[in-house]
């Protein structure tokens, strides 16, 4: 069975950190594109960052901020989130967008 389980989130203050991870099983996970993707409340999905084996992709409202990286050897793909925002408030899914393989989701409040 594919699986994509991701943990990390969690409240944090504004201007604080997080990171998340997301241990993949079930396929080949090293010759995938791998990336994250939240939604916000009332609001549709968003790429916020995905990862090849070489080059990354960010969206513009985490430019900066965010920054994804994968483990190969672990099958683990990770987002540090830091100088977070109220905006960045989201459940944070993992996914391999070619599969259309997706994870649970992990909740991200930034709030004071």
């Amino acid at each position: 069975d594919v699986q994509l389980q991701a943990s990390g989130g969690g409240l944090v203050q504004p201007g604080g950190s997080l990171r998340l991870s997301c241990v993949a099983s079930g396929f080949a996970f090293d010759d995938f594109d791998i990336g994250w993707f939240r939604q916000a409340p009332g609001k549709g999905l968003e790429r916020v960052a995905t990862i090849s084996n070489g080059d990354g992709y960010y969206a513009d409202s985490v430019k900066g901020r965010f920054t994804i990286s994968r483990d190969n050897a672990k099958n683990t793909l990770y987002l540090q989130m830091n100088s977070l925002k109220s905006d960045d408030t989201a459940v944070y899914y993992c996914a391999n967008p070619t599969l259309n393989y997706w994870g649970q989701g992990t909740l991200v409040t930034v709030s004071s």
